[in-house]
C-alpha cells in the first residue's frame, strides 16, 4: 500500500513540475539538500457525476485514506473535502468540486461540452488524477468561464492533476516560522498571494498558510497557444492541539484565499 501511495504521487509530481517549474527552485531554496515533506496536495472538479469528487476520492479510498473533513465556499461556488491516511508520513488529500448548477446556462452548456468528452473509462483508473484535461476547449470558451469563474476556467484549461504542492514548515530543517519562508521566497523573487495577507490564519486557528502566485505555461487550446496561470506552491505550519497532535485540517476562511493563487495578475 505504501509503494502505491508512493507511485501515485510521484506521477502527480512529475506531472506538476511540467507546468510548474519553479517548485525546483522551492525545495532548492527551502530543502538545503534534505527531502521536502509534503503537508497536502489538492485537486479541483466539477460537481457533475462522470468526474466529481467523490470519483476521484475513490482512488485515495482504494489506498486507505479516510474522509475527515467537509468544507463549504459559497462565493466561489465550490464545496470541498479533506483525507488523511494513518500513516502520518503520506500527504493530506484536499478535493474541491465546482457547483455548476449555480453558474450561467451559457457557462454550464461549455462545461457539460466538456465532461461529456471524457471517456467512461478514465475515471476507473488512479492515472485519471494526472490525465491533465481530457477535452478540447477553446480560448474563446476558457475566456466566457473565466469571466464568471477562475476556478472553471482553470479547470477547463488544466482538468486533472495536483493544482498544488504543499511544503511541510514544520519539517523543514532551517525555518521555523512562516515570516521566515516567506521572507526567503520573496527575497529568491517569487511573488506571494497576498489576498487577505500574506500570511493565511493564525496560531489561534492552529494552521498558518502561504503560498506563491502560479507559474505561467502554455496551453494549446482549438483556437491557438496562449500562456496562462498553471499551477502553484503552498507552504503551511501546524501548531499542536491540547492532545500535542499537530492540528490535520483546514480553515475555510484561508483556503478561500489560496484558491485564488491561479489568478491572473
Amino acid at each position: 500500500m505504501q509503494k502505491d501511495i508512493e507511485t501515485l504521487f510521484g506521477h502527480l509530481w512529475d506531472n506538476y513540475i511540467k507546468v510548474t517549474p519553479s517548485a525546483h527552485k522551492v525545495h532548492a531554496l527551502l530543502g538545503g539538500g534534505e527531502p521536502i515533506v509534503n503537508d497536502h496536495v489538492a485537486f479541483r472538479t466539477f460537481n457533475l457525476p462522470k468526474v466529481g469528487l467523490e470519483k476521484l476520492a475513490a482512488h485515495f479510498l482504494a489506498l486507505g485514506y479516510e474522509e475527515k473533513g467537509q468544507y463549504e465556499f459559497k462565493a466561489k461556488k465550490l464545496k470541498a473535502k479533506h483525507f488523511e491516511h494513518k500513516d502520518p508520513d503520506a500527504p493530506k488529500v484536499f478535493i474541491s468540486e465546482l457547483k455548476v448548477e449555480e453558474l450561467s446556462a451559457p457557462a454550464q452548456a461549455i462545461i457539460q461540452s466538456l465532461v461529456d468528452q471524457v471517456p467512461d473509462y478514465l475515471t476507473d483508473a488512479p492515472a485519471f488524477l494526472y490525465a491533465g484535461a481530457p477535452w478540447r476547449v477553446s480560448y474563446a470558451d476558457y475566456q466566457t468561464l473565466l469571466a464568471e469563474s477562475e476556478y472553471a476556467a482553470w479547470m477547463a484549461a488544466w482538468g486533472y492533476r495536483a493544482n498544488h504542492f504543499t511544503v511541510s514548515i514544520n519539517r523543514l530543517r532551517d525555518f521555523d516560522t512562516i515570516e521566515a519562508v516567506n521572507a526567503a521566497l520573496k527575497n529568491a523573487g517569487f511573488v506571494l498571494n497576498s489576498v487577505g495577507g500574506e500570511v493565511k490564519g493564525d496560531p489561534e486557528v492552529m494552521l498558518e498558510q502561504s503560498s506563491t502566485m502560479a507559474d505561467k505555461a502554455d496551453v494549446a487550446f482549438t483556437d491557438g497557444v496562449k500562456t496562462i496561470p498553471s499551477c502553484f506552491y503552498e507552504f503551511a505550519l501546524r501548531y499542536p492541539q491540547a492532545d500535542g497532535i499537530l492540528y490535520p485540517g483546514f480553515v475555510e476562511a484561508s483556503a478561500d484565499k489560496i484558491f485564488e493563487s491561479t489568478n491572473a495578475m
